[in-house]
């Protein structure tokens, strides 16, 4: 299964990137023995529109032109449940066991997620009640998916 991030907004070059990179490279190095083909991201730029209306609904076009067919939607969403590392470990071991071609996260921009990237989602997911930039978010998704690979490897990294 591939897993790709699909991001408004860009990581510039610093902490953010290089911390983004270590948990992606840590991935790859188990993820591959697991049956998932790496991580994939995709940055795109933030809409210029005039209202937020406008932006979400031009950011929703894009990201929707990113998702390939026979994909899993996972939006990441301040009103999305908060689950913990083993829930979220069981759901990428679910959909890899049941051949899902690609699991497709979204990091919306500064205004959030069209509702129709909501609805399409089949996980919405907050990392808590706090509104994170979307750098954060990146880095916190690819910690826990890291993390997932390692749960699913039964790797000491996640001790709970």
């Amino acid at each position: 299964m591939r897993l790709v991030i699909v991001s408004i907004g860009r990581l510039k070059q610093g902490p953010e990137r290089e911390l983004a990179e270590r948990y992606r490279e840590r991935f790859d190095g188990i993820g591959g023995k697991l049956g998932f083909r790496g991580i994939e991201i995709h940055e795109i730029s933030e809409s210029r529109a005039r209202n937020a209306a406008a932006r979400i609904a031009e950011e929703a076009g894009a990201i929707s032109a990113a998702i390939p067919e026979k994909s899993v939607l996972v939006a990441l969403d301040e009103r999305g449940d908060n689950i913990d590392s083993g829930a979220f470990a069981r759901h990428l071991g679910r959909w890899r066991d049941e051949s899902v071609a690609n699991t497709i996260f979204v990091i919306g921009g500064a205004d959030g997620l069209s509702p129709d990237l909501r609805r399409m989602a089949k996980l919405r997911i907050a990392f808590g009640a706090a509104t994170w930039p979307h750098q954060m978010v990146r880095v916190m998704l690819l910690e826990q998916v890291y993390r997932a690979a390692t749960i699913l490897a039964g790797h000491p990294y996640h001790r709970a």
